[in-house]
């Protein structure tokens, strides 16, 4: 549900150009500055020159800016969502569950583990139509990043943002990812009337090196509620080592009591126990598409339940107003002289009898 958009959002690209053109201005201002003082002393310089501007040149560059801000976010034009209507929806809740551990930094997976598990919710979210999605990252602990919706744009966008960083609590905890999703399916609205817990999907994408215990009794306690769990492994069974980043530059790997390096290896065995208690599936993540459409094939032939979304229908152009503030402050610009005014000349002989 969007109430403000932008409907060529592209042309916000040109507002780029704000601090090239101050630096060039800068710039500008300086070699006048240096030009000037060639010529001989300052002081004497500008005295000699009766109508030359004090600060108009400085004005002139902020209406110009001003202008071309406006004149912008008009091309981009603005829209203001005016009309609410529920939306009749059909489809599945799905909750991505997204390792974050420091393992998911391994590099046996091009670029590393978590970069391609990123990519494979993006494109899975692309594939989604009716249904909703909520996203959950977890390690040592889990957290809701989005709570179910059919903004598709807006969990791209979080999904670009996830990193490592963002749980402070290392470990992998599955079964504290599994309970943090069920509880995002009965914190909607829809479920709080009706308390159904059918049509709904827990996606885990991870490298399994759970160090929690509990996981697939958990997993075998949602199945009894009719929720699926499907598990996507990532990772290789030879294991890579770690990486240990100081200041976003790779420092070491990381190593045991005894200064071995560490390789995380892929727990296939558990993730399969986790699906098949769930009577969801096990999928390998590699570098093809058919796991992606494996499981989009899965959360198709899910039975779809209705469910009501508020969303803005009707939304107002304000791409007019912006273009005439733009065009307001190029007249603005027009107006202002190159010259000095003599109602400055005035301010600047009152400032010299003080």
């Amino acid at each position: 549900m969007e109430l403000i958009k932008f409907e060529h959002i592209y042309y916000l690209y040109g507002l780029i150009l704000l601090p090239i053109l101050l630096l060039l201005f800068l710039m500008m201002m300086q070699w006048r500055k240096n030009r000037m003082k060639t010529f001989g002393d300052v002081a004497l310089i500008k005295k000699l020159i009766s109508d030359r501007p004090i600060y108009k040149y400085q004005v002139k560059f902020i209406l110009q800016a001003l202008a071309l801000i406006f004149i912008i976010i008009g091309l981009a034009n603005l829209q203001m969502g005016s009309k609410i209507e529920k939306v009749q929806r059909k489809g599945v809740d799905v909750v991505v569950a997204l390792d974050v551990s420091k393992s998911m930094l391994a590099e046996d997976i091009k670029p590393n583990r978590l970069s391609r598990a990123k990519q494979y919710v993006s494109n899975l979210i692309d594939r989604l139509q009716n249904d909703r999605i909520a996203l959950v990252i977890f390690a040592g602990n889990a957290y809701l990043q989005m709570p179910l919706t059919v903004d598709y744009a807006s969990a791209k966008m979080y999904t670009k943002t996830i990193t490592t960083d963002l749980v402070p609590t290392q470990g992998t905890d599955i079964e504290a990812a599994i309970q943090l999703a069920m509880e995002s399916f009965k914190s909607s609205e829809d479920e709080k009337k009706s308390g159904s817990q059918k049509n709904k999907v827990i996606v885990i994408i991870t490298d399994g090196e759970n160090h929690e215990s509990g996981a697939l009794e958990k997993a075998k306690s949602v199945s009894k509620e009719g929720v699926i769990i499907h598990t996507l492994g990532i990772g290789s069974k030879e294991g890579a080592p770690i990486p240990v980043y100081r200041n976003n530059v790779q420092a070491n790997y990381k190593r045991d009591n005894e200064n071995n390096i560490v390789l995380s290896k892929i727990n296939e065995v558990m993730l399969q126990q986790i699906a098949s208690a769930s009577s969801g599936k096990y999928f390998h993540l590699s570098g093809n598409n058919d796991v992606l459409e494996s499981l989009v094939t899965e959360i198709e032939s899910m039975e779809k339940k209705d469910f009501e979304e508020r969303v803005f229908t009707d939304y107002q152009d304000q791409f007019q107003y912006f273009l005439a503030l733009g065009l307001l402050f190029l007249v603005l610009d027009f107006l202002v002289s190159e010259r000095r005014s003599k109602w400055l000349d005035r301010l600047n002989i009152f400032s010299e009898k003080k």
